[in-house]
């Protein structure tokens, strides 16, 4: 029985006075993909951000209900949101490396987090570039910068940098939706070996990557969850009509 990682209950959040999450309960587990599905702008994006409270940054945000993280439930005011954020990292649709050297974009997070050592910081950059499964091509050129670097390798390396603090869930809104499909055949086979490490929540547009790569699904349609399900049975034999309209193309 997989351990209950994430569990949200009777969730709403409004943005000023437009509802844009419906009444979301839902479980998720750890150390496996979770992949949330539906059409633009159904709340997918929104409930994921929510999961570090990254919601909180946009004006006019009300949550009601309850979030819990290994049963702490994040919204409580004694909660330190930095910390929150160092264990629930999250990877961005558009890669966003800073302006500086691979290894300096790696680091930085750690520093923040107090660590001078730099026999440390070596350690811990060279663990999360081969974590994130570009190592090999980055090792000789450490101290160039990581604009330089290819699309496809710059979103791996934000990966990188967000396993540099040792999270515990990843979040990833839409990671390979700018890639070519050699990069995205990258990304997802990186995707699936790192939920032996950690619990993985993502965002997709891409159907057939959620078949793929996620052991659960969930369908998001007009900020309500419509079904959450093991991914085989969300895309073979789903309970409700909407998911099977959806999954089938005749709508969204």
């Amino acid at each position: 029985m997989a351990i209950e990682k994430i569990h949200t209950e009777n969730m709403f959040l409004h943005y000023g006075s437009k509802m844009a999450l419906n009444n979301i309960s839902i479980s998720i587990p750890e150390k496996k993909i979770t992949a949330f599905i539906g059409p633009s702008g159904c709340g997918k994006s929104t409930f994921l951000r929510s999961l570090n409270r990254m919601n909180d940054l946009i004006d006019g945000v009300k949550i009601e209900g309850n979030i819990f993280i290994d049963h702490i439930n994040i919204y409580d005011k004694n909660i330190d949101v930095v910390t929150l954020r160092k264990k629930v990292g999250m990877v961005f649709q558009k890669s966003n490396p800073f302006a500086k050297s691979i290894f300096e974009n790696v680091a930085y997070g750690p520093r923040i987090n107090g660590i001078k050592d730099k026999n440390q910081l070596g350690e811990i950059v060279e663990t999360a570039l081969k974590n994130a499964a570009i190592w090999d091509e980055v090792k000789d050129r450490l101290g160039d910068s990581a604009l330089g670097l290819s699309g496809g390798q710059q979103q791996r390396l934000c990966i990188a940098r967000t396993l540099a603090v040792n999270p515990e869930i990843v979040l990833m809104d839409e990671p390979a939706s700018a890639l070519d499909p050699l990069s995205t055949s990258k990304i997802e086979e990186l995707i699936v070996g790192l939920k032996e490490k950690y619990t993985i929540v993502i965002v997709t547009h891409n159907m057939q990557q959620a078949a793929r790569i996620s052991d659960l699904t969930a369908f998001f349609y007009l900020g309500e969850l419509i079904e959450f399900d093991k991914t085989k049975k969300i895309f073979t034999n789903p309970e409700k009509k909407q998911t099977e309209d959806y999954i089938t193309g005749r709508f969204g």
